[in-house]
């Protein structure tokens, strides 16, 4: 399987919802490092696995949403707890849609599977991988 990544960052703010939380209950604030690896079984006719440029755009436009914001205040998250999980798992649904409709270029169509991590800290981080 070959694989290409790109990486950004998103700074937000956000509360979480159930004493397993702990203080993480109350506002606070975030910086996630967000990794993004597309795979596929063979490289398309241009020699790749997806355009990195494109790949990067896609990204940050997703990031965009949530930069500099407090997710709490979103209308598309009401209900929602923000869990580094359940962040890593909206940005891959936002990045497969993106590539459905074609943004990552006409041989996006190609890619087998993207992975999407949301590194928290040094020591800790969650994400979610699947096909495409």
């Amino acid at each position: 399987m070959f694989t290409v990544g790109v990486r950004d960052h998103v700074m937000i703010a956000h509360s979480l919802k159930g004493e397993v939380f702990g203080p993480a209950q109350r506002l606070h604030g975030a910086t996630y490092i967000v990794e993004v690896e597309f795979r596929r079984a063979a490289l398309d006719s241009d020699g790749i696995v997806v355009d990195i440029g494109r790949a990067t755009t896609a990204l940050r436009s997703i990031l965009a949403d949530f930069d500099y914001r407090n997710l709490d205040d979103l209308p598309d998250l009401a209900g929602v707890n923000t869990t580094t999980e359940v962040l890593a798992g909206i940005i891959f649904d936002r990045l497969k849609a993106s590539i459905g409709r074609g943004e990552l270029g006409a041989n996006a169509g190609g890619l087998a599977g993207l992975k999407v991590t949301l590194q928290e800290s040094h020591v800790a981080w969650a994400g979610i991988e699947g096909p495409l």
